[in-house]
């Protein structure tokens, strides 16, 4: 790291239009802060799902190879020639990478607002993140509270907001409890937390018993093993206690939403006053917000007319709820941030060890419990 913060390491992808990724470190001068901007130097950055999409993108990772220095290391990887497709959109254009992190305030702009948040730790969103100082505006700073580490801050906006904006939507959308998949994550943790403390029944839907115990841990009430034979009974008898009828699901591909979508039927034919051919006559809504399993959506259409399956992203939820909305849930972080919306992270990595082919491999794989931290100031 330099000495001083006119220059610093940036983290980039790169898909060129032969067919392959590169992923390297460049160094770059820092923009000078207007007047209502401040310089950060950034000390945590998490690795999420949605990070690894602009990071590796279709790329194959089993073709990865390592190049350059150690100081600046370069990983090449093949992309499938089926995946290209997906890809034209940033071809030939080498990308900066992080959604989030946090950090320090180290210089500033000339405003009595800039210059109030010198020496000031806090959290970001916005981008180009795996980068060791970033200018950024003051609007898009949120001050961490006195005593919290930048560690401690870097996922304040992506997994909280996301885990706060399901219980949201199932409000807004006159729905009274919900189910979430790959429901061990950080992520879905907080949703126990959020759930248990505002009184909402949540359905977990899980991959193994390791994932179910971590969960029994935290207070979780209902949770459903996927891998279990009895799991289509077991989730029709959960929906049935509950009367959930929204799912939030981070697998997307396979046979999941069908089969949520069918036990939310069954759960709900089971309260039924009078039969109709056209099924039930309550809505039930899968709402996709990741893809861990990238293959298509299978649906058997057992579940009658009353149904939806979307994909749902946090930032166009968060423009349609409105700043003051927003507001309101980023203060429900802050003032949880060490309890409800605590992150767990299993390594901390520079910019460099982030770019070893032993690392790669294992926050790729995105396991549960597997939660990489980048500090860009680290080293």
């Amino acid at each position: 790291m330099s000495a001083d913060t006119r220059t610093g390491l940036q983290l980039r992808s790169l898909i060129k239009t032969s067919g392959e990724l590169e992923l390297s470190l460049v160094s770059l001068p820092t923009p000078e802060p207007g007047p209502d901007e401040v310089v950060v130097r950034v000390e945590a950055a998490p690795i999420n799902p949605s990070d690894l999409g602009l990071l590796v993108g279709a790329a194959d990772m089993t073709t990865a190879k390592a190049s350059g220095t150690r100081e600046m290391p370069v990983i090449t990887a093949k992309i499938p020639e089926a995946a290209m497709k997906a890809m034209a959109g940033r071809l030939d254009e080498s990308m900066p990478v992080g959604n989030e992190g946090a950090g320090v305030v180290v210089r500033t702009g000339s405003s009595d607002t800039a210059k109030a948040l010198m020496g000031k730790t806090v959290a970001l969103i916005g981008g180009a993140m795996y980068s060791q100082y970033r200018t950024v505006r003051v609007a898009d700073c949120l001050v961490l509270p006195e005593g919290t580490t930048p560690a401690e801050g870097a996922s304040c906006f992506v997994n909280p907001l996301t885990a706060l904006g399901m219980t949201e939507t199932m409000r807004r959308e006159g729905h009274k409890a919900l189910v979430h998949t790959a429901a061990a994550s950080n992520l879905g943790q907080m949703l126990n937390k959020i759930c248990i403390k505002d009184g909402i029944d949540l359905v977990n839907i899980v991959r193994s018993q390791e994932q179910a115990d971590i969960l029994r841990k935290i207070g979780a009430k209902y949770i459903c093993d996927s891998t279990a034979p009895t799991f289509m009974d077991d989730l029709t008898a959960a929906l049935v206690q509950t009367g959930a009828t929204i799912a939030f699901d981070a697998i997307g591909g396979g046979k999941l939403a069908g089969q949520i979508l069918t036990c939310m039927e069954i759960a709900a034919n089971k309260n039924a006053k009078v039969y109709s051919r056209y099924g039930s006559s309550v809505h039930k809504q899968v709402y996709v917000y990741g893809a861990l399993d990238p293959r298509p959506i299978e649906l058997n259409r057992a579940f009658g007319m009353m149904w939806g399956v979307g994909g749902w992203l946090l930032f166009p939820f968060l423009q349609k709820i409105g700043p003051a909305d927003g507001a309101r849930l980023r203060q429900r972080v802050l003032a949880e941030l060490k309890t409800t919306f605590a992150s767990h992270y299993t390594q901390v990595v520079s910019l460099q060890e982030a770019l070893q082919l032993s690392n790669i491999a294992v926050y790729n794989k995105r396991a549960t419990g597997e939660k990489f931290l980048i500090n860009p100031s680290k080293g």
